[in-house]
């Protein structure tokens, strides 16, 4: 396994200044901060540019998203308190994968090409899951429950949207284009020919989209949701923002978001490894 110092510093750097610059803006805590760090410098790293240009594209990409149209989704989503800035716990729900399956690449470079799938499809499903959250938020239309197709309420867990899924294909694909992209930037001086990567871009999709949807189906059915009685508001956490615990209305109590997350990430990367193993 080889690790070059100078990579490792150079994702350092990069990740630390998207960190601070997204706890600035609100969108990290500051232990959120060190899970951004930690998972861009291992990517970095260990798997090189293709890797970190997938991980800024997730980052920057949700971070921009979650402020966009933030004043409107607060009030459509008013009985709905969902997670607010990101903690250490959800920066390695959604980007820890990433720092695993690179440390993969660099154990076993030998299967160099199907941990990649399993990278792009993972950080595909946690990308297309925010941009499908924070987008289909915005809807005129009444979101449905993914399991009943019934009208459910704006920000509620299992809940979708024609806008919503339409977001979460293009964050996607916009994953699998960052993924393409980084290829092409490693390869243009290598002897190995770009066509090598022409399923990058399916096989994101295909795993962004499926890992979205069963976020969405674990959403509906078993992720735990709690309900204020003072405030007769749900929240996804034990204590509802007033400072008063919340009790179980549905769901588990150990599916917390982020397990939901992990999970849809793993559905991710496994749909994404079977594309690459049709179609290569």
């Amino acid at each position: 396994m080889s690790i070059s110092p100078l990579q490792l510093a150079a994702g350092f750097a990069l990740s630390l200044l998207i960190g601070l610059a997204a706890e600035r803006r609100g969108s990290l805590t500051r232990d959120g901060v060190a899970g951004a760090v930690l998972v861009g410098t291992l990517t970095f790293g260990l798997g090189g540019l293709a890797w970190a240009a997938v991980v800024v594209a997730f980052f920057v990409s949700s971070s921009l998203l979650t402020h966009y149209g933030a004043e409107r989704k607060r009030e459509t989503s008013a009985e709905y308190e969902k997670g607010g800035r990101r903690d250490l716990a959800q920066t390695l729900a959604n980007g820890g994968a990433a720092a695993v399956l690179a440390l993969a690449n660099a154990l076993f470079p030998a299967y160099g090409m199907p941990i990649f799938a399993a990278f792009a499809g993972a950080m595909a499903a946690a990308t297309a899951d925010t941009w499908a959250t924070e987008l289909g938020m915005l809807s005129a239309a009444r979101p449905r429950m993914v399991t009943t197709w019934q009208e459910a309420r704006p920000g509620e867990n299992g809940a979708v949207s024609a806008l919503g899924l339409v977001a979460a294909a293009t964050g996607a694909i916009m994953i699998g284009s960052a993924a393409f992209a980084g290829r092409f930037a490693e390869e243009i001086f290598a002897d190995v020919p770009l066509v090598a990567y022409r399923w990058l871009p399916t096989a994101a999709l295909a795993g962004g989209f499926l890992g979205s949807v069963v976020d969405s189906i674990l959403g509906a059915t078993v992720q735990a949701l709690y309900y204020c009685a003072r405030d007769k508001a749900y929240t996804e956490k034990t204590v509802h923002g007033c400072g008063r615990p919340a009790v179980l209305a549905r769901g588990l109590p150990w599916m917390n978001n982020d397990m939901v997350n992990f999970l849809a990430s793993l559905a991710g990367a496994i749909t994404a490894v079977l594309v690459y193993g049709a179609i290569r």
